[in-house]
């Protein structure tokens, strides 16, 4: 390792955009930057062999290709997979070069990791900016967030990305990462309401050594692994109010000081937020500071349910049907078109991700070429609860008629407001001759609003 002394390897390492390690002859890690760091989950990798830290299929088992580059002294590429921090499994591109000494000699081995899934979603995204393998849209409300996912990403402003639970959020903040200029740099989520308190801190700040009961040793936080990066704070209204303060302090200076420290360290990291609750409700309960909010609601992107998107639910069971059945090896024909006209009709309350589980649940349960009605989930057949019955409004009375009796067409005195919309349900049907369509029309509602209201009332 001496070689190595006289340069400030690991600052040198940083100014590679892809995970990079440095090793010397025997294979072991000499030093590493932050992309890798993000990209494998191991942090403190010094004197490891580099196969163990980076676990893919390129066929270095026992450092074979290490060993072939440092007896040929060639650089070698290869193409495969790797199981990265998130136990997800991502196409890699791995180049292998010899490190040599100003006197020509053979010092050590430098890899290099690129993450070619990014740069697979990217084309995917100029492609057809309609869809893509992470979101499928093509209703005019999807439009809308298709158009503004570029624009997002040219600036280095924070976002705030709302929407209902499934709804995609965190595919959208992957995409504007993706098509922004910290694409090569590490991409890091953190959920703010998945942790207690003090271990939130120091997920995101770090911890140095004795810190607290149990910190054996120093840990970067994702700040710090995600400089120059994008990093992305789901369930931001989840944060408790101490941490918003920190969080706050490190957007406004750009620096922080981790659990247990003293020295401050600084970051350029972009901030992408999401939520699903009501964050300006939560402001007014003083359960989310307000300069906080206006902090990270710079630019705004909403993401609409799935009731709002009914002319997206075919593609998406088809997507959903196609990438199931492939996992699982069993090809299927499709669904019956009872049980399309059904999940067409279904509201999915919890939007893309109900949808998703849905499909997979019937690709797993059909043991025929069409998925037919009873392969569908039971729960999907249950009726839904009604609300509450508002306060009773009474009938208008018709000048010079007997008090017992009322207009035509009007209310009757005590009938709740679930017993009058119902009824217009059922005269609208009858006058459509039992035409949803038109009876959801007549109504001013969507097809999935009917469906609801008629499985509310028992009309199906």
């Amino acid at each position: 390792m001496t070689r190595y002394q006289q340069f400030d390897i690991a600052q040198l390492l940083e100014g590679i955009p892809q995970a990079a390690m440095l090793l010397d002859l025997s294979c072991r890690i000499v030093a590493a930057n932050r992309q890798l760091a993000a990209l494998t989950g191991h942090v403190e990798v010094v004197g490891l062999h580099g196969e163990l830290v980076l676990r893919s299929n390129i066929g270095n088992h026992r450092g074979q290709l290490y060993q072939r580059v440092l007896d040929s002294g060639e650089s070698l590429t290869v193409n495969g997979d790797m199981i990265n921090a998130a136990r997800q499994r991502l196409p890699i591109r791995t180049t292998i070069t010899v490190v040599k000494t100003r006197t020509g000699k053979t010092a050590g081995l430098l890899v290099i990791v690129e993450d070619r899934s990014t740069a697979g979603a990217a084309e995917s995204i100029d492609l057809l900016p309609s869809t893509t393998p992470e979101l499928i849209g093509y209703s005019p409300k999807m439009q809308v967030v298709f158009q503004l996912i570029p624009l997002l990403a040219q600036t280095d402003a924070s976002v705030m990305i709302t929407g209902e639970t499934g709804t995609g959020k965190d595919k959208v903040a992957e995409m504007i990462h993706r098509k922004s200029a910290r694409a090569p740099f590490p991409f890091i989520k953190v959920n703010c309401g998945a942790l207690p308190p003090g271990l939130l801190e120091s997920e995101l700040f770090g911890h140095v050594k004795g810190a607290f009961t149990g910190a054996s040793r120093n840990k970067p936080g994702v700040f710090e692994l995600a400089h120059q990066g994008t990093l992305f704070l789901t369930e931001i209204g989840d944060m408790p109010l101490p941490l918003q303060v920190k969080l706050l302090s490190v957007l406004d200076d750009r620096e922080f000081v981790p659990v247990g420290g003293e020295q401050k360290i600084e970051v350029d990291v972009r901030i992408i937020a999401a939520t699903h609750r009501p964050l300006r409700e939560k402001m007014q309960h003083a359960t989310f500071r307000e300069d906080l909010f206006y902090r990270l609601h710079v630019l705004h992107l909403h993401l609409p349910p799935l009731r709002e998107r009914e002319e997206d639910v075919r593609y998406l069971l088809d997507h959903f049907l196609d990438k199931s059945s492939r996992a699982l090896g069993r090809p299927l024909s499709g669904f019956t078109p009872e049980a399309m006209q059904l999940l067409l009709d279904y509201p999915y309350p919890g939007n893309i991700r109900e949808l998703q589980n849905i499909v997979e649940y019937t690709v797993n349960i059909c043991r025929k070429k069409r998925i037919p009605v009873d392969a569908l989930p039971p729960y999907l057949f249950e009726p839904i609860p009604p609300p509450p019955a508002r306060e009773e409004m009474k009938s208008p009375r018709v000048e010079g008629e007997s008090t017992g009796e009322t207009a035509a067409g009007a209310w009757s005195a005590g009938e709740s407001w679930g017993e009058i919309e119902r009824q217009m349900v059922v005269d609208s049907l009858k006058a459509q001759h039992g035409n949803r369509t038109k009876t959801a029309a007549a109504l001013g509602w969507g097809r999935m609003k009917l469906w609801r209201k008629m499985k509310q009332y028992g009309l199906i």
